[in-house]
């Protein structure tokens, strides 16, 4: 029993010993690492805008038109939970032109697509968006 446990002690400060020499830089190690050349990555900075607290819209170009516009006739919680593409938003205040009596925007209809394109847009997911109108098929075996 005695001896089984020398031999067991031998091996335990074999392991230590081998695992501080692996993590010891010896000069093999510096060799291969100064022949790695670091990868050039672009880092691409996100813009960072204030959020207004009393609309919670994005406070950025075109901000003021569209509190003037949009949030005129409903809460701003119909835009900030919406999210569409320009010609999304466009149709939908097309909509709201033909059936709720939104005025025409004029000139300042590109101020705001612009805005709600841009900070309204949809967002990318990670998941698939839901199937829809799938004929199911039964496979033969």
């Amino acid at each position: 029993m005695h001896k089984y446990l020398k031999i067991k002690q031998l091996f335990f400060f074999l392991v230590l010993a081998l695992g501080w020499y692996a993590c010891t830089d010896d000069t093999s190690r510096k060799d291969e690492q100064a022949e790695e050349k670091p990868v050039e990555t672009e880092v691409v900075k996100e813009e960072v805008f204030d959020i207004d607290s009393a609309t919670g819209l994005v406070i950025d170009t075109g901000f003021q038109m569209v509190r003037a516009n949009c949030i005129a006739c409903h809460s701003a919680n119909l835009v900030t939970q919406n999210r569409a593409s320009r010609d999304g938003w466009k149709e939908m205040i097309r909509w709201m032109q033909e059936s709720q009596n939104l005025w025409d925007l004029g000139p300042n209809e590109e101020l705001i697509l612009d805005y709600l394109a841009k900070h309204y847009a949809p967002k990318m997911t990670g998941r698939r968006a839901r199937l829809k109108d799938i004929e199911w098929y039964e496979l033969k075996d």
